[in-house]
């Protein structure tokens, strides 16, 4: 007969709901279901926490039972943010519990800042940030007589604060251009001071970011899942957005998975675990054991190679509510899990 295993640890799976998901929130009914067996599995002791505002204090008291944290809240959802229970992690943090992902770890990587902090890696590029909207009427111009480009606010989810924008003409009363809003379908011309306007709020979230437009973009999008410094798998999908061919739009669809071992991604992966992470690491002052447990990276494909491969462009990370996931990630995240809690002992 197996001996059990030995239980390494108490770990809290928070998510945000209401009264009705805080009543009926059972590891097995989740959406995080595989990701409690995972952790079973490697001897975690994982429980649902489920998080709104209004309940911030009685999460606080049960998040002081855990050893860790393990947080998957989008930082904009239905006209809410983070800020409360940023503070709240901040908190819970100090006190010694480990919390994955933390909020300046999030703020650090899971931000668009970090396109321009990265730019000089081989995923960067010509990227631009503006601090202010006066700085962003100057410059942008500018870079639109260039060519396309791809304005993005700050923090976001889902495409939101998301722009293609393409210069048309000059007009004595200011420049006109094409813009398209990556949660809509079909563009709308109007002068770009009208499109300044639109993007005054997106300042209130921090730099607003500048990227040129990547012309394989209907090409589709490549995401890379990483538990901590490890590929966990890969996701790869035909996108809308931005795109606004309608035989383009048409080959759309779904979000397909594969594993780490696809050979189709095995050069994205090298470069992810072998280049960029340890990259990203030292630009941005992450220690590995910081790196949160799970989070991903989207890449566009770029110009080809001189070997005829592809080249990636770095589109976003996604490290606040990384989910869907492929299916064997939550074993990666579990066994990630074990070796932060057994560093802990």
């Amino acid at each position: 007969m197996l001996e059990p295993t030995a239980c390494l640890g108490r770990i809290a799976i928070l998510w945000r709901g209401d009264q009705a998901a805080r009543r009926s929130a059972s590891p097995e009914t989740s959406r995080f279901s595989a990701v409690f067996a995972a952790l079973a599995d490697v001897g975690v002791d994982a429980k649902p926490v489920v998080y709104e505002d209004d309940v911030l204090d009685a999460v606080r008291t049960q998040l002081a039972t855990f050893d860790g944290v393990l947080v998957w809240v989008n930082p904009i959802h239905e006209g809410r943010n983070r800020a409360n229970l940023d503070a709240l992690l901040r908190e819970v943090a100090a006190r010694g519990i480990w919390v994955s992902a933390h909020p300046d770890v999030i703020l650090k990587m899971g931000t668009k800042e970090v396109l321009h902090r990265t730019r000089m890696m081989s995923w960067g590029g010509d990227t631009a940030l503006y601090r202010m909207l006066e700085q962003m009427s100057v410059e942008l111009p500018l870079r639109l007589a260039a060519g396309p480009r791809v304005i993005k606010r700050n923090r976001g989810n889902g495409g939101q604060g998301v722009w293609k924008v393409e210069a048309l003409a000059s007009p004595p009363d200011g420049l006109m251009v094409r813009v398209l809003d990556a949660t809509m379908e079909g563009s709308e011309d109007i002068a770009l001071d009208e499109f300044l306007k639109r993007c005054i709020e997106y300042f209130e979230d921090g730099p607003v970011i500048d990227q040129p437009f990547q012309p394989r973009l209907s090409e589709g999008v490549v995401r890379c899942y990483m538990a901590g410094d490890r590929c966990a798998g890969f996701g790869y999908h035909k996108v809308k957005a931005l795109v606004d061919e309608p035989i383009a739009r048409a080959k759309a669809g779904p979000r397909l998975y594969a594993n780490k071992a696809d050979p189709r991604f095995q050069g994205l992966r090298r470069l992810m675990e072998d280049e960029w992470t340890p990259q990203l690491m030292s630009l941005l002052d992450i220690p590995r054991s910081d790196l949160p447990m799970i989070w991903d990276a989207d890449f566009m494909l770029g110009p080809p190679c001189s070997d005829r491969s592809d080249s990636y462009v770095l589109g976003e990370i996604n490290v606040s509510s990384v989910f869907p996931i492929p299916d064997d990630a939550p074993a990666e995240i579990a066994r990630r899990v074990a070796d932060r809690l057994q560093a802990k002992l």
